[in-house]
């Protein structure tokens, strides 16, 4: 067992009564059930507290210069790769990851830090003509990106540690102080960041961890001192935070139950591996991860074959165990829904050809042939280790189901036609359309992000500082 502060205002901050369980919010391991971690629970006057801190700190942020943000930025990947162990293990255990993939996460919490140390340097702004006219004769156009002020962050349990990186690396890039609640069941990955934050020449009041219950977190959303809003997390909750954000500017990332077409022309082998990390990666708890393979009918069967020959093949279990590729979801409640919604697919004329049943929070790896367009493992998303498989003739038709959706994040395409490739870019509403691999590929300096009710704005680095950004104009008259 091991107790963690949380942060206020750059502080580490331990409970006054440490033998009161109510200070304390407790951290399970995911799959042994027991607590392995607390870590302090802030209420509501350390929030607005933090607040109150950050908008103090607004001006000391906007006055560092590039090459000081880029040099707290470097200072946070050095540490990261000292105490990449350390972080992997910890995520291991609150997230139920996959060791193995728990060190992937690691290694793009610290790629997301070392791009965001590179455009603190590099973000600037543009001189713009604006002699369109006679009357504008003689007149020159700078702008320039300023910080737009302090901002608030609540993030998911799914990506403990590059999540939060995706707020915190670019607000220091950018230059905004910021507030975080990270999710209560995985807060860990976070209190570490700010433990190394700490660390760093950040102004008093630039940042604040603040680890509390849902309750209680109303001010991350309402508080006229907050300039920007940024979620991740669930398509109900996200847009109901929008409609109560007020003046603030709001970006969203949203679910999604990403689809992704088989051509006739693509080769079996290579989809089908790509579908099994796609599908299955981190038992499909990601907002991307595959949920709908539409496949050519000419390689229908082959590949229906080979995947579900695969996805027997994996192993469940302990995620600290090096083999284990299907860990824990993050609860019973989240296992019985998912194995509900399998039920239901099935009722409605669906065929389970691997998996469905589910062991505490151990849910197998699922697929699910032709699952009526009304069930809910189909509409919805489902974050969990379930994939719906289904054939089409006509590749525009393909288009079309894969775009009958109320999410819009990312849509993979297998295909060895550049047409279709085109075709795909074009018509697909969606934030990403990826050519030949799984929609759940990101790199995390790529704009990353949704449409329809898949959310507002988007990430990777250099994208989510422009959303923490302002344009400023300078127009200047030449004399005479």
């Amino acid at each position: 067992m091991r107790d963690y502060p949380f942060y206020l205002a750059n502080e580490a901050i331990h409970p006054t009564a440490p033998t009161d369980d109510e200070a304390w919010l407790p951290v399970t391991d995911k799959y042994g059930g027991e607590v392995f971690a607390r870590v302090a629970r802030a209420g509501p006057g350390h929030i607005d507290e933090a607040i109150g801190a950050a908008a103090e700190a607004a001006e000391a942020m906007r006055r560092l210069r590039p090459y000081e943000r880029q040099a707290i930025l470097q200072h946070c990947v050095e540490r990261f790769r000292e105490r990449f162990d350390e972080l992997a293990e910890a995520l291991c255990l609150e997230a139920g990851k996959p060791i193995g993939d728990a060190r992937g996460e690691v290694t793009r919490l610290i790629d997301t830090f070392r791009v965001a140390a590179e455009e603190a340097v590099r973000f600037g702004g543009e001189v713009m003509n604006l002699e369109i006219s006679e009357r504008a004769r003689g007149y020159t156009g700078m702008w320039r990106w300023v910080p737009i002020g302090p901002c608030s962050f609540i993030t998911p349990f799914n990506f403990p540690l590059n999540l939060v990186a995706h707020k915190v690396a670019p607000a220091i890039a950018a230059g905004c102080p910021f507030v975080l609640k990270p999710a209560e069941r995985t807060p860990v990955g976070a209190v570490l960041i700010g433990e190394i934050l700490a660390e760093t020449e950040l102004p008093p009041g630039a940042f604040s961890i603040l680890p509390c219950e849902v309750e209680d977190a109303d001010p991350f959303t309402t508080d006229p001192r907050l300039k920007l809003l940024s979620f991740t997390g669930s398509r109900k909750v996200g847009w109901m935070l929008k409609d109560r954000a007020g003046k603030k500017k709001v970006t969203l990332e949203l679910g999604g139950n990403a689809a992704c077409i088989v051509d006739g022309d693509a080769y079996v082998d290579d989809v089908v591996e790509r579908l099994i990390t796609g599908g299955f990666y981190q038992s499909g708890q990601s907002c991307i991860s595959v949920q709908r393979i539409l496949i050519h009918q000419d390689i229908y069967h082959p590949v229906v074959e080979r995947l579900v020959d695969r996805v027997r093949e994996l192993s469940m279990g302990d995620p600290r165990d090096e083999e284990t590729f299907i860990g824990p979801v993050i609860s019973q409640g989240d296992a019985e829904r998912i194995v509900e919604w399998i039920r239901e697919a099935e009722e409605g004329g669906g065929r389970v050809l691997a998996g469905g049943s589910r062991d505490g929070v151990m849910v197998e790896p699922t697929v699910v042939e032709d699952v009526p367009r009304s069930a809910r493992l189909y509409q919805e998303e489902v974050f969990g280790p379930v994939v719906c498989v289904s054939s089409f003739s006509d590749f525009d038709a393909a288009l079309a189901e894969a775009d009958d959706s109320r999410y819009g994040l990312q849509v993979g395409v297998f295909t060895r036609d550049i047409h279709r490739a085109h075709r795909a870019w074009e018509r697909l509403e969606v934030g990403g359309v990826v050519i030949n691999d799984v929609p759940s590929f990101r790199v995390d300096n790529m704009p990353y992000g949704g449409v329809k009710d898949s959310g507002l704005g988007r990430e990777g680095v250099r994208f989510a500082m422009e959303d923490m950004s302002e344009r400023r104009l300078m127009v200047i008259r030449s004399g005479g």
